[in-house]
């Protein structure tokens, strides 16, 4: 069975958005977090969702997911002060039907233009390897900087990518990992950041380039160009090609 796991507790104050969580803004006429779901909702090897969720909205995302028929989500729980803390809290309420050789996907709830098939994918690495970790070529030079000032070192780019979601595993692996986590005192950015701390060894697979997170304003206006852009007739051959793999 797989599950997704979906993360939409911040609060989003990069956004400026007067007080609506960045998960909730609207494009194309419907809420950030509902674009993400439909794709989770829609595809024949997802059996359940659970989403951690900002507390305050907690209840209004209830009646949005019965509006939008949204029918595979198992509960939403609130997030934590960190990322960190709202997926090992969103793990610990799997805990109650997951098994040990579930595969979970874990993903932003404000990355909605995540595809069908990077959701196979997924699915199919970890059953591979035992994980898959979504990631994007860097296609510019990346620096080092200690300082913030003074340029410390620059990597190889043909060596550099950029971690993005979703972050795929078995399930009684990645929960085990965020319980020693929380036993050790140690928080990370992310679940390969988690996963690098402790030595694990992760499978990278590539991530489409238009798989973006909605961070701050200027996201969010790319974001809706993105989707306005793909209901055009270009835009609706583009998809077909990119999905057929051509």
């Amino acid at each position: 069975m797989a599950l997704a796991l979906i993360f939409a507790g911040g609060i989003g104050r990069r956004m400026k958005s007067t007080g609506v969580p960045k998960q909730f803004l609207p494009i194309r006429e419907k809420p950030v977090i509902f674009h993400v779901l439909e794709n989770f909702q829609n595809h024949d090897e997802i059996a359940g969702i659970v989403i951690v969720c900002v507390e305050p909205w907690i209840e209004r995302l209830w009646d949005m997911v019965k509006q939008y028929g949204i029918t595979k989500v198992r509960h939403i729980v609130p997030g934590g002060k960190t990322g960190h803390d709202s997926i090992r809290m969103g793990l610990e309420c799997m805990e109650s039907f997951a098994h040990e050789k579930d595969i979970v996907l874990i993903h932003d709830g404000v990355r909605p233009l995540i595809t069908p098939e990077l959701i196979t994918t997924n699915i199919r690495t970890v059953m591979a390897y035992g994980s898959a970790i979504t990631c994007e070529r860097v296609r510019e030079s990346v620096v080092e900087s200690r300082d913030g000032i003074s340029i410390d070192h620059v990597p190889p780019r043909n060596n550099m990518y950029i971690a993005k979601a979703p972050q795929s595993f078995y399930f009684g692996a990645i929960s085990r990992l965020y319980r020693r986590a929380l036993e050790d005192g140690r928080k990370s950015i992310d679940s390969a950041h988690l996963c690098h701390m402790y030595q694990v060894p992760m499978h990278m697979i590539e991530s489409p380039r238009h798989n973006m997170k909605i961070t701050d304003a200027m996201d969010y206006f790319v974001c809706r160009a993105v989707y306005d852009a793909m209901e055009t007739e270009d835009g609706k051959a583009w998809r077909m090609s990119n999905a057929s793999g051509k």
